[in-house]
């Protein structure tokens, strides 16, 4: 009888383990994902004939394509729909228009601006991130900055200062504050919370050398998108 009294206890406790085990799945698989319903377009800077800035063989066209990749690989983990207006090497053009042909370079660049501003009006984001590198003569400046464009959506602000913050605390690798310009075309195109990510300083030895390496484009990657979070709860407030 004692035995059938313990089957009965070992049973129902099993049972009970078995019940919890199924609920809590359940509530996982049920929770939202962090980003579910977010629309984000990101801007690999430059591409193809457009390198960009460049220090010896390193160009920043493959640096904001890989930053861009990572970024993009982290928002779909959290549930963001993800929008690249180019996932390779060559410019938006070669992508989405690889036949059309232009008299100049100049030409196709302003072409391929275009084109990158039609892809973000036309998908409609959530928020628009440029992804670029940082080039000047002196070669002792680095660290990461985000701008925005003064006259564009109010969300822009927000939106830089987040993503700023987060590489304060984050890359620890500068002290400087968001900055509002008013020069770049997609910023002041773009009719939703839009940003330009320079994300550290290729003229800096050091800092190219980490803006090359996979485990920092991982890290960059990782802060832009805690930004992004950040904003996007805020707005949510």
């Amino acid at each position: 009888m004692k035995r059938w009294g313990l089957i009965g206890f070992i049973f129902f406790c099993t049972l009970g383990i078995v019940i919890y085990g199924v609920q809590a799945s359940d509530n996982a698989f049920f929770m939202p994902e962090e980003l579910a319903g977010v629309k984000v377009v990101i801007d690999p800077g430059h591409g193809g004939l457009d390198g960009g800035a460049s220090a010896g063989d390193v160009v920043e066209r493959d640096i904001t394509l890989s930053i861009s990749h990572e970024v993009a690989k982290r928002l779909k983990k959290k549930g963001a729909t993800v929008v690249m207006t180019r996932e390779k090497s060559g410019d938006a053009l070669a992508e989405h228009a690889p036949g059309d042909q232009f008299p100049s370079i100049r030409s196709r660049k302003l072409a391929d601006l275009k084109l990158r501003e039609d892809i973000t009006v036309n998908e409609n984001p959530d928020v628009f991130i440029s992804v670029h590198v940082n080039a000047i003569p002196q070669e002792k400046w680095r660290g990461a900055q985000v701008f925005y464009h003064k006259g564009g959506d109010p969300g822009g602000e927000f939106l830089a200062k987040a993503i700023q913050n987060s590489f304060r605390s984050n890359l620890k690798n500068t002290d400087r504050e968001a900055l509002a310009i008013s020069g770049v075309y997609l910023l002041k195109h773009a009719p939703m919370p839009s940003v330009l990510v320079e994300t550290g300083f290729i003229s800096n030895p050091e800092e190219r050398a980490l803006l090359t390496d996979p485990g920092y484009q991982g890290k960059v990657a990782d802060a832009i998108v805690e930004g992004i979070m950040n904003f996007m709860n805020a707005e949510e407030m």
